[in-house]
């Protein structure tokens, strides 16, 4: 199996790096092209990757410009040249900007694209008082704002702006919209693109859970929907097997007839399942489109496994939580979403702790490929050996294996899921 990811790894790399260079730059001028969403989403040389450079366990601690280039130079060399951000309520993303244009400065063949999230609110979310999901936050249009400003003082960096996150989902209890809202703001920006306000070229989506986006409920085929639908440039659309190995376990759970299977062997199966789940849902929402007459491209603007929990996925849960599963469900990911065209972007880059920061072993703060001080996961130790990380740190830490490299170590960890016919 480690040989397999070497392959995988290291090839993915070496590809994005050497195909990024040779689709991006022109002969004449040996300068990097102005790239456009429609050339970057889909395309292989392309990797994308969801990214928060949080440290601390509050983000009243903000990530500086240089914190900000050290994880950038790290994620570009492993491939990577698009990031998504969620918010420009906090400094972050536009501190991120900063720092991918001093590096821009610094080095122009330093190629690094953003997908700018614009966060979006029900009246009343986040508050002591009970959220009103048929009205949206007066903090909303300001936001859209912040995010239009950046998008055209960033132009060669900003390609996609997607508005809301995860807003259109019921079970976003704290702050969910109906569609409405969101087809108000992506009107209005696409509104801007007409009247020549925003790059013509800049992309539009609202990225949600796949079952706000049709795949699911039906209920949630409303008229709104269909004219969000219609509206975006193309479909960002969030799958988490993950999730569902506690929500959603039939597709987790060992089959009898894997009963008898070593534990890694039975391991192996369950991280393929996980990837056809995450198909299905795709295609779920692919079929819906093709119902309303919808021919957009569908990308996935989250995916992603975490390799710590305590609680439902735990060992007491359905197990999924480790390095060797998580590296398994990202290499899978990956080839699926390279071979079929669809820009994947993998959740997350680095550990982040604010997420759950009373439980620093809650399952929300391990998604990462990386831990907070640089350390790679199972997913990226060939990379390491291959010294793509050479010479690059994280707050003066050097990029090394966690486990110390010690594989053995780190299978000891692994437990299969529970088998169906014990629950």
């Amino acid at each position: 199996m480690h040989s397999i990811f070497k392959s995988f790894i290291i090839g993915a790399a070496v590809m994005a790096s050497f195909s990024c260079s040779e689709k991006s730059t022109d002969v004449q001028s040996e300068k990097p092209k102005e790239v456009t969403a429609k050339d970057i989403l889909g395309n292989p040389a392309y990797q994308a990757i969801s990214f928060g450079g949080y440290r601390e366990r509050s983000r009243d601690i903000q990530p500086t410009v240089k914190q900000l280039k050290e994880d950038m130079k790290i994620l570009s060399a492993m491939g990577i040249r698009i990031v998504r951000t969620y918010n420009v309520q906090l400094p972050h993303a536009s501190t991120l900007l900063k720092a991918i244009r001093e590096l821009k400065n610094e080095d122009e063949n330093f190629e690094m694209y953003v997908m700018l999230g614009a966060w979006i609110d029900c009246k009343n979310a986040w508050t002591d008082l009970e959220p009103d999901h048929n009205v949206e936050s007066e903090q909303n249009e300001g936001e859209i704002e912040r995010a239009v400003e950046l998008v055209n003082q960033y132009p060669d960096i900003i390609k996609i702006l997607a508005v809301g996150n995860e807003a259109m989902v019921r079970w976003a209890t704290s702050y969910f919209v109906q569609p409405s809202v969101i087809l108000k703001w992506v009107n209005h920006l696409q509104s801007l693109k007409d009247a020549g306000e925003l790059p013509k070229d800049l992309w539009v989506t609202s990225s949600d859970d796949f079952s706000s986006w049709g795949g699911g409920d039906p209920s949630y085929h409303t008229d709104d929907l269909m004219k969000l639908a219609h509206a975006v440039d193309y479909v960002s659309i969030h799958t988490y097997p993950y999730h569902n190995s506690h929500y959603n376990p039939d597709f987790w759970r060992v089959p009898v007839e894997e009963s008898k299977l070593s534990e890694l062997e039975k391991v192996d199966a369950a991280m393929l399942r996980a990837r056809d789940f995450a198909k299905m849902q795709y295609d779920s929402v692919a079929n819906y489109m093709k119902s309303i007459g919808v021919e957009k491209p569908i990308h996935i603007g989250e995916t992603g496994w975490s390799s710590v929990s305590d609680g439902f996925y735990g060992d007491e849960g359905s197990r999924a939580a480790d390095e060797y599963k998580q590296a398994l469900y990202y290499k899978h990911m990956r080839e699926w979403t390279n071979e079929a065209g669809i820009s994947l972007f993998y959740f997350e880059a680095f550990n982040e702790q604010w997420k759950d920061a009373a439980n620093p072993i809650g399952s929300e703060n391990h998604f990462g490929l990386f831990g907070l001080k640089g350390e790679a996961k199972f997913a990226l130790w060939d990379l390491v050996d291959q010294g793509i990380f050479e010479n690059l740190t994280r707050d003066g830490n050097p990029i090394v294996k966690t486990y110390n490299g010690e594989r053995d170590k780190l299978l000891k960890e692994v437990k299969a899921p529970p088998v169906k016919w014990n629950q």
